[in-house]
């Protein structure tokens, strides 16, 4: 997977691949991810590829070339009943993305669980947040904070989807 993934995109340094529970039970129920919040608009618009020709192992580099054909240029996919996959040029970005990735599915199942009509941004006020909010630099930013609250030894790093709501706050 990640060998594919990296011949197939020149721009993509770095592959992470995780089981994330949120992730895997947002694709699961067949929904796409919504702009629903801040994470989420990292990713949409477009919607988020969603690789569904298997959910067992990627263990042959034919099933790799149809994983990276499905994730395309985009910088997330989901592999449904099996887990997300996330592409950047470092190790940094492609983790802090499936992070988000993470977070904006939790956010989204939250969202669904009350019931009634669930809310998004637009399409333009998403890609207008992700101007704002993901500007440049919040990446290593993000990536930065973790790292730190990891060295205190702080408990709020050990979760793996928490990034402070406002990623400013990440400074």
């Amino acid at each position: 997977m990640h060998t594919e993934i990296i011949a197939a995109r020149p721009d993509v340094g770095s592959v992470v691949h995780t089981h994330a529970p949120h992730v895997i039970a947002l694709a699961a129920a067949g929904q796409s991810l919504r702009p629903v919040s801040h994470a989420a608009n990292f990713f949409v618009p477009p919607e988020v590829p969603r690789f569904t020709d298997t959910a067992d192992l990627i263990q042959t580099p034919q099933l790799g070339k149809q994983l990276a054909a499905c994730l395309g240029d985009a910088r997330a996919m989901f592999l449904v009943n099996h887990g997300l996959v996330t592409a950047g040029p470092d190790v940094e970005s492609a983790t802090v993305a499936a992070i988000l990735l993470e977070q904006a599915a939790r956010q989204q199942l939250l969202t669904m669980s009350f019931g009634g009509w669930a809310t998004w941004s637009s399409e333009e006020e998403s890609l207008s947040k992700r101007g704002n909010i993901h500007a440049p630099g919040m990446l290593r930013a993000a990536w930065d904070y973790l790292v730190r609250m990891l060295e205190a030894g702080d408990d709020r790093a050990g979760a793996p989807t928490r990034l402070p709501e406002h990623l400013g706050e990440a400074r």
